[in-house]
């Protein structure tokens, strides 16, 4: 007996792009397919029925993903978070309190340097202050979002450093409220700040 009808599913691409693959580790294109359920005739898919729904997938490897994998960053894109966000706590830190300073901005330029940024000079932190507070925090906020506990209590005590780098006792009012911002876009604690906070003033105290 000949069977002439069956079903089949068709997928079809509604986007591509780059994103990051667990399965390969590293950035690579993908696209994204959609699927519907066809009755067909000799193999031929006729009679549309149900979607069967969507998926990314790999184009390297193949492997398949629920679209939720797009929310996740790239490797390049987490590469680029580091240094954006240094320069935006570094930034921060000197508009409230020490940018006048030659010892805080040296510091300032010394930390983006090495974040990755080794050209970075004082007319880019210059031109990086002039930025909106608004885009700085949401740097921070991206960079916390792939640092581990320990990543970002060094980071805070880093540009509590250069605020004490031209005073170096405690900080100010206006310093210690933007190191507890600071803090809080890299998802720690109002505690957590205070204890980096008193931890490097007492070691930075010449006293």
């Amino acid at each position: 007996m000949l069977i002439i009808w069956g079903l089949r599913v068709i997928y079809h691409t509604i986007g591509q792009g780059v994103f990051y693959c667990r399965k390969c580790g590293g950035d690579r294109d993908y696209r994204h397919r959609a699927g519907r359920r066809f009755i067909t005739v000799f193999f031929i898919p006729l009679i549309p029925l149900n979607k069967t729904g969507d998926h990314v997938q790999c184009a390297a490897c193949k492997t398949r993903y629920v679209p939720d994998v797009l929310t996740a960053p790239t490797a390049a894109r987490m590469q680029a978070a580091i240094p954006a966000g240094v320069r935006g706590m570094a930034c921060l830190m000197l508009t409230a309190g020490g940018a006048d300073g030659p010892a805080a901005r040296r510091r300032a330029v010394e930390l983006v340097r090495g974040a990755g940024e080794p050209a970075y000079d004082e007319n880019r932190l210059l031109a990086d202050m002039s930025q909106p507070a608004a885009a700085m925090m949401q740097a921070i906020v991206q960079l916390g979002g792939q640092l581990r506990p320990e990543a970002k209590e060094w980071h805070l005590a880093e540009i509590v450093r250069i605020a004490l780098a031209d005073a170096p006792r405690a900080l100010a009012a206006g310093e210690r409220a933007t190191v507890e911002a600071v803090a809080a876009a890299l998802g720690m604690t109002k505690a957590q700040a205070l204890g980096v906070i008193q931890l490097t003033e007492r070691a930075t105290d010449p006293s």
